[in-house]
């Protein structure tokens, strides 16, 4: 019998199974068409769980419900699991961890949002006390956060699968980027994990809330009243269609808009040559594929952009720097179809200089990722002059990870393509 959660598809606290299930290499199958208030009536369903709570999780050997254990059950069925840390002092680091995403984050973010939503009775006193309590739980996850890219250890575990699905529901309902600004890290951190792949994979793309949801208030239900008799009357027949009278047709659906960067004129740099060019050139680099790029390049059609990190003093910790440039890269996805980026991690100790260089459709840097890639602006962006071959050289030398780059030892590099 394979494993099979019941819940919707969207349900966060289901998440933390199907997540958890991505890392540890088990297939979960989640239930399709599970409606809400209908398959969690039914007399199968109150067998598994008898308070009809989601999600539940049916295995061989019985159902679990609770949406921890669950996620604790799946990555047990893994020998050795990494998620639950590589100690026993990790794994006690986990579970405390579990416990406060959901005693201090998740049932604040729960006392804030749902009097909102009109599913339980709204009064301003307990939505302060809510937020208050809320925002101590932030500030010391941010503190916490603030020398550790993962809550335990040095990769993704259980604790920040629990807790990333515990903050999904604020994040996208009810802080707003002026509540979550409080907290970098915690808003980095956040950022980090649900563009991790098997994150991804499971919840999708995600988007901050824009506003506070406005309080919905219940509306009484008007007295029944009774009907005041009146004459029975033929009934009327429905107009005829005039004969020159056509039925309404529905207004077929709008195209979706292009990205404008497909609107613009074509190059003669075609992308995926280059990124094909640079992923096969295995020797002789720089008279193979470096001499190809520029034969290839286009000035009127891309633009090259070096981009310097501007707080490099907080680079202290070498697989915190390096985790950040790949939180970095993650973020740059949706753009991969109009770039290609080199990123150096440069220096032998502390603190370590972040640096990049990108290859972007069109003459500026697009809008669309300025817009939506908020780490953009923790980087010092500067056009590469062509006419500079000092600069051009510099090119060259990031392309080809050079070593040592301008006169430092080269931690680690990371392509985008």
């Amino acid at each position: 019998m394979a494993l099979v959660l019941h819940a919707g598809s969207g349900n966060k606290n289901a998440f933390k199974a199907l997540i958890a299930a991505e890392y540890s290499g088990i297939k979960v199958e989640l239930v399709k068409d599970f409606q809400m208030g209908v398959s969690n009536k039914t007399p199968e369903f109150l067998k598994m769980n008898p308070i009809g709570k989601v999600p539940v999780l049916e295995t061989p050997d019985g159902a679990v419900f609770e949406s921890n254990a669950i996620a604790r059950y799946v990555a047990r069925l893994k020998a050795d699991n990494p998620l639950y840390g590589f100690s026993l002092i990790d794994y006690a680091h986990i579970e405390q961890w579990m416990d406060f995403a959901a005693t201090e984050v998740d049932a604040n973010i729960g006392k804030w949002l749902f009097p909102r939503m009109g599913f339980y009775p709204y009064a301003a006193v307990s939505e302060e006390t809510a937020i208050a309590a809320l925002k101590r739980a932030l500030g010391s996850l941010n503190t916490h956060l603030a020398s550790n890219t993962f809550l335990v250890g040095h990769s993704v575990t259980l604790a920040d699968i629990v807790l990333t699905c515990n903050l999904y529901l604020g994040f996208i309902r009810i802080m707003t980027k002026s509540f979550t600004s409080e907290f970098p890290h915690v808003e980095r951190y956040f950022w980090t994990m649900v563009n991790q792949p098997n994150f991804k994979k499971v919840i999708g793309d995600v988007k901050q809330a824009e506003a506070v949801p406005p309080v919905q208030k219940k509306v009484a239900p008007a007295k029944e009243q009774k009907p005041k008799e009146t004459k029975k009357e033929a009934p009327k027949e429905a107009p005829k269609p005039k004969a020159d009278e056509k039925p309404a047709e529905e207004e077929a659906p709008k195209p979706k808009p292009k990205n404008h960067l497909d609107l613009l004129p074509p190059s003669k740099m075609i992308l995926d040559d280059w990124k094909r060019l640079y992923s096969n050139t295995k020797t002789n680099f720089r008279e193979v594929a470096i001499k190809g790029f520029w034969d290839m390049y286009d000035p009127e059609g891309y633009s090259l952009w070096f981009c310097d990190y501007k707080y490099n003093d907080e680079n202290t910790v070498s697989f915190v720097t390096m985790n950040k440039v790949g939180g970095f890269l993650q973020r740059m996805d949706l753009c991969r179809k109009y770039a290609f980026g080199k990123m150096l991690v440069v220096g032998s100790e502390p603190p370590f200089k972040v640096k990049g260089l990108w290859l972007f459709r069109g003459s500026e840097i697009p809008k669309f990722v300025m817009d939506e890639v908020y780490d953009m602006e923790l980087y010092e962006w500067t056009k590469v002059d062509l006419s500079d071959e000092a600069q051009k050289e510099r090119v060259n030398a990031m392309i080809e990870d050079q070593e040592p780059f301008e006169g430092e030892a080269l931690l680690d590099a990371k392509c985008f393509k």
